[in-house]
This record gives C-alpha cells, sequence and structure tokens, in this order.
C-alpha cells in the first residue's frame, strides 16, 4: 500500500464513503534551525503531502466540492503543483482531470501529473497563457479549479493552522513563500479563525517573481512584465486583490531572496531534514535564515514547508553549481 494511493486516516472534512485527499502533515521543531537562530522553528510538514505539497488541502476540498454539485471532469491551469494536486483528487474521486501547463514547467513535474491519469496540455511561454487556454477548454458539466484563487482553496489550505493550533504551538510569526497568493490567504483565513490575529506573516518570494512584494510596494495588484525566476511555481506574475486585500488588516511583511539563496536553503533542508524541496519552497527558508525582525521578535516561528515536485536533489545540485 503506497502513501500515494491512500492517505492516513484521520484527515479532516472527508466524507465516510471518499478517501481523504489530504493527510494531517507532521509540526516538527527543528534543532538546527533553532540552535542556529536562537528560538524554537517550527516546520509544518506540507512537502509530505501525498501529491507533494500543500496544494493537496485546498484543491482536494474545491474538487470534492465541486464534484458533490455535479461536475463530470476537471481543468486546471498550473504551474506544476497545482495540477499534480488536481491530478491526484480527480483520481481519488473518480473524475477525469485535464492539466495546462505553461513551458517553464519542470519536467519532473509533468511526469507526475501523467502518472496521476491526467491530460497533460503543454501550451505557452507562461502561465497567464496556459490559463488562458485551460478556460477555453470548458465545456457544461466541467469544473475549473483555479491554482490560488478561490475561497474554496483558502477554505481548504486554513487546515493547516487548525492543526497548528491543536497542538498547542501558537507561533510568535509566521514565515511563508508567496506566488499567486493562494497560501498566503488560506494561512491568514486559518490565523484569523483561531484568534492569532496578532501573528506576524513573512511573505517570501524570489527576484524575478515578486509580484506581491510589488504590489505591497504600490498598495494595489502589480502584474510584472515577465517571471524570470528559477521558482517557477511563484510564477503568476500578479497576486491575486484577495492578497493585497488581506495586507491593510493583518501584520505582513515582504521578504524578497535571489534564486541563489532559495537553491542554498533547499540544498541545506535536504542535509539537515533528508527531504527535497523546490526553489519556491526554498523562499521562505532562505527568509528565514535572513533573520527579518519580526523573526528574531518571536520564541516560537512558524515556517510553511509548501514542498513542491518541481525539482529533484540532481537539479538542485546543478542549480547549486550554476550559482
Amino acid at each position: 500500500m503506497s502513501n500515494a494511493d491512500h492517505a492516513l486516516p484521520g484527515a479532516p472534512g472527508s466524507a465516510a464513503h471518499e478517501p481523504d485527499l489530504h493527510i494531517v502533515t507532521p509540526l516538527l521543531r527543528s534543532t538546527s534551525y533553532s540552535q542556529r537562530l536562537g528560538r524554537s522553528v517550527w516546520f509544518k510538514m506540507e512537502a509530505l503531502q501525498p501529491p507533494g505539497s500543500f496544494k493537496a488541502r485546498g484543491i482536494g476540498h474545491a474538487c470534492r466540492v465541486h464534484k458533490a454539485r455535479g461536475a463530470k471532469h476537471f481543468v486546471c491551469s498550473s504551474g506544476g503543483n497545482a495540477g499534480i494536486a488536481v491530478a491526484y483528487s480527480g483520481r481519488l474521486l473518480g473524475v477525469p482531470v485535464t492539466v495546462v501547463v505553461p513551458e517553464s514547467t519542470s519536467a519532473a513535474a509533468r511526469e507526475r501529473i501523467r502518472m496521476e491519469g491526467a491530460e497533460l496540455i503543454v501550451h505557452g511561454r507562461t502561465w497567464s497563457e496556459a490559463n488562458d487556454h485551460a478556460l477555453s477548454l470548458m465545456q457544461q458539466d466541467y469544473a475549473f479549479i483555479h491554482p490560488f484563487d478561490d475561497p474554496l482553496l483558502w477554505e481548504g489550505h486554513a487546515t493547516m493552522i487548525d492543526e497548528v493550533a491543536a497542538t498547542g504551538v501558537k507561533p510568535g510569526a509566521v514565515v511563508l513563500s508567496v506566488g499567486g497568493g493562494g497560501l498566503l490567504c488560506g494561512v491568514l483565513a486559518g490565523l484569523h479563525r483561531n484568534g492569532w490575529g496578532d501573528v506576524p506573516v513573512i511573505a517570501a518570494e524570489t527576484v524575478g517573481a515578486d509580484s506581491y512584494a510589488a504590489s505591497l510596494a504600490a498598495g494595489a495588484p502589480v502584474e510584472l512584465p515577465a517571471v524570470t525566476s528559477i521558482a517557477t511555481s511563484l510564477g503568476a506574475k500578479r497576486p491575486c486583490d484577495k492578497a493585497v486585500e488581506w495586507s491593510t488588516r493583518h501584520p505582513i511583511v515582504s521578504q524578497v531572496v535571489s534564486d541563489k539563496a532559495a537553491v542554498s536553503a533547499c540544498l541545506r533542508f535536504l542535509a539537515e531534514h533528508r527531504i527535497v524541496v523546490e526553489p519556491a519552497c526554498g523562499a521562505a527558508l532562505a527568509a528565514l535564515e535572513q533573520r527579518p525582525a519580526a523573526v528574531m521578535a518571536a520564541t516560537d516561528v512558524l515556517v510553511i514547508v509548501c514542498g513542491g515536485a518541481g525539482a529533484t536533489a540532481e537539479q538542485l545540485q546543478a542549480w547549486g553549481c550554476e550559482g
């Protein structure tokens, strides 16, 4: 019995007659990171979700809801991780899936989508071009699963904070990566529904995929002319409106790191915790290592290890050598 076929028991929100689409992930206190930073660093290990990333939560929830509403086919546009999660969810729910990815999506992510049994279409140079094509495929009884801009996703992603709260650990700061803003919106929703509206969030991005930092500086959503970072999972040229709106009512600090720093952080995480994550996740780990003020003011720091299937250990090593 493989973990890819059967999620662990006890995942919240599942119907008795259908499989769980995400697992309750471990909350681990990292000895090495805690000693290095001089405070307790807690990792929420979303990289251990069966599809490889936190996307299993919100996307699984959305797929289940759309199936209950009568959807006969799921269509998704994705830089990789969302597509894998939709393909995985569709397989377990018995619903056919079509995933459209841009040319920048890694070979590893494409193979994972195919392995889950979905139809894979490669279209366009950017996610926005893939998204336009995906929307053109919609038919009656189809459900479009957006990779980040959907309240159903945010509701599902928020469950990771519910799980943290259930352990009795209240962080003094949360560090996470931001692409289109789906993870950010979900974590913020989770913080507020657990009464943690005072906990600052460090929103990490890489140079060349930093549309959220640009949007915070402008006070409104900003669209980048192009995404030039290797962290292609952060490749939304514009964050969702809700992610920017949250900054008006919650303490959010932008932290932009280099691709090199993100890759180095992935390699350190691999060496110390024996788990491969992609550069998009490495952005949060690199931001943590830069010791922003909100992190250094906290006794307990929560880092969302969002995961990702867009990189292999060999690719990380190659990127590290290029740096």
